[in-house]
């Protein structure tokens, strides 16, 4: 659907079908913007491996802390690759801080070389070692929308099929306004209610955060 079928099936939904309207088309196309990228994180709908300004990422000598698209929330696979030799992709393993500290009590101060391990925080990344030549940090991941809804015929970046689900996230929205005319929290409830029980609970920092680096699975053994 484009915006503008978006906002017609917002104003069925939420009985404002007759001028002057109660819901302003400027408001309801930023609660619909908010329904794709709440969307985006909840289901993890977009993932992408080849927008060069998401994806790729250049490196410099002696540099360890790089930062991230802000569009970009998780990533699930990341490389680093040499300038002396860019057709040799190093993997690159995703760890946390304590974990980091575990492998090398040095990694702060240690000699840059060719990296092989990345921090993931939450607006930049940090590869260990430096790299010791310059060099392209190629990732893939999951992001939120780059470029919001403005023009009628506009599309949100996520399949067709969970377009009419986002008309309840800007029902939600729309509800729980603070105007005598249109404040109603039953039904902000109800429409959050459906909108996550299609895409899901919003994931806490504290997942986000578990997200960011591989977890080794290891039996450990203990004696009864």
């Amino acid at each position: 659907m484009i915006l503008s079928e978006l906002i017609r099936k917002f104003r069925v939904a939420a009985f404002d079908m007759e001028q002057p309207y109660l819901f302003a088309d400027e408001d309801i196309t930023d609660w619909l913007n908010d329904a794709v990228k709440e969307a985006a994180i909840r289901g993890r709908l977009i993932h992408d491996s080849t927008t060069t300004g998401v994806c790729t990422i250049s490196t410099q000598p002696n540099v360890s802390v790089y930062a991230l698209h802000e569009s970009l929330y998780e990533i699930d696979s990341i490389h680093w690759l040499s300038a002396d030799d860019p057709y040799n992709a190093n993997p690159l393993c995703l760890i946390s801080q304590e974990e980091m500290g575990d492998i090398w009590h040095d990694w702060r101060t240690r000699e840059p070389d060719s990296p092989e391990y990345a921090i993931q925080r939450d607006t930049n990344i940090r590869i260990v070692p430096a790299p010791n030549v310059a060099g392209v940090i190629a990732l893939e991941g999951y992001r939120t929308p780059l470029v919001p809804m403005t023009l009628d015929t506009d599309r949100p970046e996520i399949n067709i099929i969970h377009h009419e689900y986002l008309i309840q996230w800007a029902l939600h929205k729309g509800f729980k306004s603070p105007d005598a005319e249109t404040f109603d929290l039953n039904r902000a409830a109800l429409a959050e209610q459906e909108f996550t029980e299609y895409f899901g609970e919003r994931p806490d920092s504290d997942l986000r955060r578990i997200t960011r680096h591989d977890v080794p699975h290891t039996v450990k053994p203990f004696w009864v």
